[in-house]
């Protein structure tokens, strides 16, 4: 798939099918990744890959999480916290650990982080693969982030959820308008 053509037809998932990008496609991806821009070359990302029964233990964390929200929550809520992380074959986890004491602001290297994980998205569907980026109140949690081994002060930047295969769907939607994106210059 050419590029414009990847960029012109990415769209988000709604289902992710059954089957997880083999280890080749998935190098490809975040060989991709680890180009996007990174203004100092700090290279603040980190991906951790979720797959299998790790995917119940997400499913916990996610489930933990939302209780402590919300300590009233009802069962079926809590359940569908826990399947959430069932929804693909393979979640990506993309973090940012701010490098400090350097003169590129936190929100240049998060900004880095998060063009790795648009990097990751495009890669995978030019390969064939369906995805979708998700955070959540769960990706703003300091215990999530420790229970990933991250620190306080990392950011996941979002769950990619991905697979393909039986089941999976894109979202439907109108594509967004330019249009609607531009703004007059004030001068």
């Amino acid at each position: 798939m050419e590029a414009i053509e990847a960029l012109n037809t990415r769209a988000t998932a709604k289902t992710y099918g059954d089957t997880a990008p083999t280890k080749e496609h998935l190098a490809i991806a975040l060989q991709a990744a680890v180009r996007a821009p990174d203004h100092g070359r700090l290279r603040p990302w980190r991906f951790m890959l979720i797959e299998g029964d790790q995917r119940r233990k997400l499913g916990e964390m996610l489930a933990a999480s939302a209780l402590r929200r919300v300590p009233g929550l009802s069962e079926g809520d809590v359940q569908r916290e826990r399947d959430k992380a069932l929804r693909a074959p393979l979640i990506i986890v993309v973090a940012c650990r701010i490098v400090p004491g350097t003169k590129i602001p936190a929100i240049e290297q998060l900004m880095a982080a998060g063009a790795a994980a648009q990097n990751i998205l495009l890669a995978l569907h030019a390969q064939g693969y369906v995805a979708a980026w998700k955070t959540g109140e769960a990706a703003y949690d300091t215990e999530v982030k420790r229970s990933l081994g991250l620190a306080a002060d990392d950011h996941i930047v979002g769950f990619i959820y991905t697979g393909r295969g039986a089941g999976a769907t894109l979202a439907v939607g109108k594509p967004a308008n330019v249009q609607d994106a531009m703004l007059d210059f004030p001068g």
